[in-house]
């Protein structure tokens, strides 16, 4: 035998290491793809009151759409990039600027709007937010979104006018009489804007979908 080719070595191969590795990498690949979508792209959220009654009830899974107002690092407030503002009359969750948890709000007023609320409604910019009231029901139309109101326990209490500041947002249930919102904890900072609710998706334990 040639004296060369003694010295070459033939590596040894574990196909099933290999295999056991390639699952695991797949695994973790998977689970990080996860984390990071429910982080920055889209993630659910259940609702715990019902301070946006008869929008949405007590116990409702919400699908939110966190890359609607721009892209965040993963579990953080920065922004890798913005896109347009939250507007008026989306249905946003956000991290309340008394306790940290997260809520859920409609869009009433955004920066620079000059902005009040007597007996529940809306007073943007000098002008009354239409309300039609009709059959015991309330329907508001916020900037050619239409939705209900309930005025069943009065409206709640009065702010403004005040000027909204650069970079916040004034956010009220639609429950006006029942929630605690921007009337108390005053304006919501844009980066604690968590993203757009899109639909309810299950609501009495029975899949459904309602658009917001």
């Amino acid at each position: 035998m040639n004296d060369r080719n003694r010295d070459v070595t033939t590596p040894v191969r574990h196909p099933a290491w290999s295999g056991r590795a390639r699952r695991w990498l797949g695994i973790v690949a998977f689970v990080g793809a996860v984390l990071v979508g429910r982080s920055s792209l889209a993630d659910h959220y259940r609702v715990p009151t019902g301070s946006m009654r008869p929008t949405v009830h007590e116990g409702d899974h919400v699908l939110v759409n966190k890359a609607a107002y721009g892209l965040r690092l993963p579990q953080s407030h920065i922004y890798l990039a913005e896109f347009g503002g939250p507007a008026r009359g989306d249905v946003v969750v956000f991290d309340s600027p008394e306790t940290g948890e997260v809520l859920l709000k409609r869009v009433v007023a955004v920066p620079g709007d000059l902005v009040e609320v007597r007996k529940g409604r809306v007073v943007l910019n000098g002008e009354t937010v239409p309300v039609d009231v009709a059959g015991g029901g309330a329907v508001e139309k916020l900037d050619g979104v239409r939705h209900d109101l309930d005025l069943s326990r009065g409206g709640g209490p009065d702010v403004g006018p005040v000027k909204v500041p650069p970079g916040r947002y004034l956010l009220l249930g639609d429950n006006r009489g029942n929630s605690h919102d921007g009337r108390f904890f005053g304006f919501v900072e844009r980066s604690a804007i968590l993203g757009r609710a899109i639909g309810v998706f299950l609501r009495d334990g029975v899949p459904t979908w309602l658009p917001l």
